[in-house]
């Protein structure tokens, strides 16, 4: 838990003191936000907000990441704990670095053309696809080579499983190594799309992840309190995951890092997380969901996304099929600024949203551990 909280701690820092930094280096680079003409009339008046504001946030994950590790060392060596990085931290790091790496080139684009086109779609969906399917590979075909004092393996699973999961693995739903991957990069381009179109007023999307991580980190932290892997811990009930306390460590700063962006990204915004910083979280998310067995679970702790990326596909299909329009303007949250709504009151209400959703499934994970227990 201590390694938890230091790295939760130096993440808040490091994004709180140097996302001002940030603000001051892209903006001598010039480096503002081009706002859609056909957007908002509203969100005019945000040209030239300084964009990529994610790498401050990224940054500060991987340096908490690396005082977390440092904090492990003074564990005592009877506690069971991942003190070396791991294959889980490569996946979880680089599925949030290279998917925010995707993002930059979309933000970098931008800001070169003046123009808030960036990156193609296709060219956008094929960098999420490359990052999902190396990090999948990576995820599936290297498991723990964990051992106890005797020499004897405690812990064989890899980061990804070969079945779909819910609250845990279920066994009836075997897929396989490559229907696994297939399924790690779909998951991946939903959650990073997911975020990326929540992203669109002020704090929005970061606080929905901020919820969303802090939940995981919850997660993680019990499985690692009922991990399998424990020998002081070998009930039924407990959880077939490989290094939870790694996930825990990195769900939490990453939760810490943006609560520091927040400060400054709130309404009105002095920077934005950028295409840099919601793929990035996006790809996290995705790993989260993956390494602790919980893909199915996804949708419901990440409820506010999916309502959001729902409102852009129904819009679509109405158009195309009718040619009539569902809502105002999609995202979802564009529709209720023309209904008049302050940006303030669409943020509050749509985080409250996104609370329930992870209400609803922290209950659902911590019911069914006491189904298991009884």
């Amino acid at each position: 838990m201590r390694a938890v909280i230091v790295a939760i701690g130096v993440a808040f820092l490091v994004s709180l003191f140097c996302t001002p930094i940030a603000i001051k280096v892209f903006t001598r680079l010039k480096a503002g936000q081009p706002i859609r003409a056909e957007g908002p009339a509203m969100h005019q008046g945000k040209k030239g907000t300084p964009t990529m504001g994610g790498v401050v946030f990224i940054l500060a994950t991987v340096i908490a990441y690396v005082a977390g590790h440092l904090a492990l060392t003074t564990l005592p060596d009877a506690q069971i704990a991942q003190v070396e990085p791991t294959i889980t931290a490569l996946v979880l790091l680089g599925l949030m670095v290279f998917s925010g790496a995707v993002g930059f080139i979309d933000d970098f684009l931008k800001v070169r053309k003046r123009h808030s086109g960036g990156l193609n779609k296709r060219g956008k969906l094929a960098g999420q696809i490359v990052v999902g399917a190396i990090f999948g590979v990576v995820a599936l075909y290297f498991p723990s080579s964990m051992t106890d004092v005797s020499g004897n393996a405690t812990n064989t699973e890899t980061v990804g499983s070969t079945m779909l999961s819910f609250i845990r693995d279920i066994p009836a739903l075997e897929i396989g190594k490559i229907g696994a991957v297939i399924v790690i990069i779909l998951v991946v381009m939903a959650a990073t799309n997911g975020v990326n179109l929540t992203d669109g007023l002020d704090g929005l999307a970061t606080g929905a992840s901020v919820m969303v991580l802090a939940a995981y980190a919850l997660i993680a932290f019990w499985q690692y309190r009922h991990w399998c892997a424990d020998p002081n811990y070998t009930e039924a009930y407990c959880y077939s995951v490989r290094d939870p306390l790694e996930i825990a460590l990195i769900a939490g700063a990453a939760a810490g890092a943006c609560v520091g962006f927040l400060w400054w990204n709130t309404s009105p915004a002095r920077i934005f997380m950028g295409d840099t910083g919601a793929l990035g979280l996006g790809g996290l998310i995705a790993g989260m969901a993956m390494s602790t067995r919980t893909i199915l679970l996804l949708p419901i702790i990440g409820g506010l996304f999916v309502i959001i990326t729902m409102s852009v596909v129904i819009q679509i299909i109405s158009f195309r099929t009718t040619g009539k329009r569902v809502f105002r303007m999609s995202p979802l949250q564009h529709h209720f600024e023309l209904a008049g709504w302050s940006e303030v009151n669409i943020v509050v209400r749509f985080w409250i949203i996104a609370g329930i959703g992870v209400a609803i499934a922290l209950g659902l994970f911590y019911s069914e551990f006491l189904a298991a227990v009884s």
